[in-house]
């Protein structure tokens, strides 16, 4: 019995280390495999060069030596899959940074219909583990600190074989049932990103919130909402082979935070404050948007059907007329007007979509519009027919006379005008909160205000921010 192997756990090990082109996952990026086989019967190396679906970028040929000429001869994945599958079959995997080489090869095998599901073990948590006083665990700091023999640094084989020099070194250093235990522990758990901290995860409570991704120099990277915030941060990790995103998350996330709520409104309410306030790099959604507009139509039916941009700083949502929208800048509300234009046979000239030349109109000729910038269709008629083309767009008026708290457990949301001024536990409270000044308007928070309202009980509040009757 190989003296490295932990014979209580397995039939043995296979250290792997992957090459890629630097592309996504769920194409054909791989460059080189390496796998080392360790076991009863002794250790075995097989590496092979890989012919990826894309070329290989310059920076990355410099980095790794492996040149598109390389492997322009190469052999496809699905050409050394039934080899890999016999190496890796039954034996734990072992990589550095493992989601990263196993995200990879997964992924490899699902595209030829194979699935595989390994035992997998990273040798970054282990790290950390048996060596707790050390800040960094990436393999060129392990390579530094343990002073590993490595031939060409970023080649499959020869990265494979500085972890399987690493795997003797702890197995020389530490008694053998304290690294079981700890093998033990880690292909147990699910498979959480190599340099986040498992405590961080365990902290989480299976309770409504908002969860927060930090990168290296605590740079947000992403923010994202549940009602279970544990199990919802979990099946980020746990989906990392079928998503680029969620790979790319795992491989960057350096902590966690999360900020309880009562419920899943006040969690849906701080998701859309939060993103807006910190820009997470990896959200795409609820992004601030500065250039927010919506149309509004004149009232006059007498005359033409007059239509002008409006920002929300310029509407007052106790009294906001016909105001449709909102769109995220300029070019998406004339790109949408335009579109119900064609659909709803309008007249592009009276909707200032293009220029009106007195007695003639090229929609009409083509019967695209009926004609009533050319008095062949009442003014009145052709607002009408504006108005129930933009119905379903239309911005709701503000329906009370000021502040209300929208009641959910125990928490209190204040909002006046759709402005979300945030959360307090009782009405008393709403005043200094009100006091501090009025949010900016957002759509996102509008729209969910308005879906929720009708479903929460609703406080009217005093202009002191006590409650009405």
């Amino acid at each position: 019995m190989n003296a490295y192997t932990c014979a209580n756990l397995v039939d043995g090990f296979a250290f792997v280390d992957i090459e890629t082109t630097g592309g996504p996952a769920q194409h054909a990026s791989i460059t080189e495999i390496a796998v080392i086989e360790v076991d009863a019967s002794g250790v075995r190396e097989w590496s092979s060069l890989i012919r990826p679906a894309m070329r290989i970028p310059e920076h990355i040929e410099r980095l790794t030596g492996i040149h598109n000429d390389m492997v322009a001869s190469a052999p496809r994945f699905e050409d050394v899959a039934d080899e890999l599958f016999d190496r890796l079959e039954g034996r734990i995997f072992v990589a550095h940074n493992a989601r990263f080489d196993h995200g990879h090869i997964k992924a490899a095998f699902r595209r030829i219909g194979v699935n595989i599901r390994p035992r997998v073990l990273c040798t970054v948590k282990l790290s950390r583990r048996l060596f707790p006083q050390e800040r960094r665990h990436s393999l060129d700091h392990l390579i530094a600190r343990h002073d590993l023999k490595v031939g060409s640094r970023h080649r499959a084989l020869s990265d494979a074989q500085a972890i399987w020099q690493f795997w003797q070194h702890i197995h020389d250093t530490f008694p053998p049932r304290q690294i079981e235990t700890h093998i033990r522990e880690l292909i147990a758990r699910p498979a959480l990103p190599p340099y986040l901290d498992p405590t961080a995860v365990d902290a989480l409570p299976e309770a409504p919130g908002v969860y927060l991704f930090y990168g290296e120099n605590d740079i947000p990277l992403y923010i994202g909402k549940s009602t279970r915030l544990r199990s919802r941060v979990l099946s980020h990790f746990n989906a990392d082979h079928q998503s680029d995103r969620e790979l790319s998350l795992s491989q960057q996330v350096r902590r966690i935070d999360h900020i309880r709520t009562t419920g899943e409104l006040g969690a849906l309410l701080e998701e859309a404050r939060l993103i807006k306030s910190l820009q997470p790099i990896l959200n795409r959604q609820l992004r601030r948007n500065r250039d927010l507009c919506a149309w509004r139509l004149d009232k006059d039916l007498a005359g033409p059907a007059g239509i002008s941009l409006v920002r929300p700083g310029e509407v007052d949502f106790h009294h906001p007329g016909q105001l449709y929208g909102f769109f995220r800048n300029r070019r998406a509300a004339v790109e949408r007007l335009r579109a119900l234009s064609a659909e709803h046979a309008l007249c592009p000239p009276l909707l200032g979509l293009e220029k009106h030349t007195p007695g003639r109109c090229f929609n009409h000729q083509l019967r695209r519009c009926r004609g009533a910038c050319m008095g062949l269709e009442p003014y009145a008629d052709h607002h009408a027919r504006v108005e129930a083309a933009l119905a379903h767009l239309k911005i709701e008026s503000w329906p009370y006379r000021g502040a209300i708290g929208i009641r959910e457990g125990d928490a209190l949301h204040v909002v006046e005008n759709w402005c979300y001024y945030g959360a307090v536990s009782n009405e008393e409270d709403a005043g200094p909160l009100i006091a501090r000044g009025k949010p900016a308007f957002d759509f996102d928070i509008y729209k969910l205000l308005v879906r929720w309202m009708e479903r929460q009980l609703v406080v009217v509040l005093r202009p002191d921010g006590a409650a009405g009757d």
